[in-house]
């Protein structure tokens, strides 16, 4: 497609007046058509305790996914690893990998991926919700694919010898550094953490060990984009996932609404000032202005991977904004100095 690998990241949606099975069939024909317009990855997210979204158990989807399409690479953006214990992950990511072997990736992050209460009913214990356990639970994962470093006689079956593509993801500096120490490919949510980019992709450089998995550091961005035929109907599109943001943060998610809706919605002065600031930084408009967006955000990162992230109420302009991309947008990215 272009100079610059171009990926989906896909939270499986859920439509006002759908059901979530319609939803898991909507990314399942988007997996097979990102898969037709040479898309190099297609991940789904953990996420729980949202109306709005499907994708709460990854590895299931994951599985149905990857059987579904047949060289596209599919895998988690991410597996929320505090959420679970590494040898499930383990088990489960090793059978994904000896099922379709080269093609998946484990991206994990530390956050929980919802909200407190339903944290806790994860993890069933105040002590699971801290995250400071992380770095050793990612390295028991690590150990259970490879058997080096366990601290304890455990093989994972299918696990070890059958390892995944291991991501860390993060939207902060933390898990920046940690990537950068294990020598580990490293994606960062610029999607929902924009001001954070730029000092965290740089922490990761600077924190950069060459392991047997890399060499030297390599980072892909994952940005909102929303790209129709002209500007102002990208614009429209838009208005379910900011309606979709803002309700998430007061607390009442709901299904994805209808652009009718979110347009109708009373915002609050509050409410509109988070709505405007929703795709700053992100990707949003005609083919020419999404080209423009993504060009800026590969010159400021100089990232080696760009994952796209769409939400939008109809299907069928969820895939026209890829098909778009990948027709007028990708040939002409490249990497600053390539």
């Amino acid at each position: 497609m272009s100079d610059v690998p171009l990926s989906v990241l896909d939270l499986a949606p859920v439509a006002a007046g759908a059901t979530a099975g319609q939803a898991l069939e909507y990314t399942t024909q988007l997996a097979r058509r990102t898969e037709e317009l040479g898309y190099q990855r297609f991940w789904v997210a953990e996420h729980h305790n949202m109306p709005a979204i499907a994708s709460s158990a990854p590895a299931v989807l994951i599985a149905h996914l990857a059987a579904a399409t047949s060289t596209i690479r599919v895998g988690s953006g991410g597996v929320m690893l505090p959420n679970h214990a590494p040898l499930v992950v383990a088990e489960q990511f090793g059978t994904l990998e000896a099922l379709h072997p080269g093609r998946i990736d484990l991206g994990i992050g530390r956050a929980p991926g919802t909200d407190q209460y339903t944290a806790l009913a994860l993890r069933r214990t105040m002590e699971g919700l801290s995250a400071e356990a992380f770095p050793q639970e990612l390295a028991d994962l690590i150990g259970l694919f490879s058997a080096e470093g366990l601290r304890r006689p455990i093989t994972a079956t299918p696990g070890r010898g059958d390892m995944p593509a291991i991501w860390l993801l993060g939207s902060s500096g933390f898990s920046a550094q940690l990537a950068g120490l294990l020598g580990l490919p490293f994606a960062f949510a610029h999607h929902f953490s924009s001001a954070n980019t730029v000092p965290a992709l740089a922490l990761y450089r600077q924190n950069f060990q060459p392991s047997q998995w890399l060499e030297r550091p390599h980072s892909m961005v994952a940005v909102s984009a929303i790209c129709a035929d002209t500007d102002e109907r990208a614009q429209w599109l838009s208005g379910p996932a900011t309606l979709s943001f803002v309700r998430l943060r007061s607390g009442t998610p709901a299904p994805l609404a209808t652009p009718e809706e979110a347009a109708a919605y009373p915002y609050s002065d509050r409410e509109r000032e988070f709505a405007q600031d929703r795709f700053t930084g992100q990707a949003l408009g005609s083919p020419e202005t999404v080209r423009r967006q993504l060009s800026d955000l590969l010159e400021r990162t100089a990232a080696d991977e760009l994952m796209l992230t769409t939400m939008v109420y109809d299907i069928e302009d969820r895939v026209r904004s890829f098909e778009l991309i990948a027709e007028k947008v990708a040939g002409s990215l490249s990497r600053p100095g390539a």
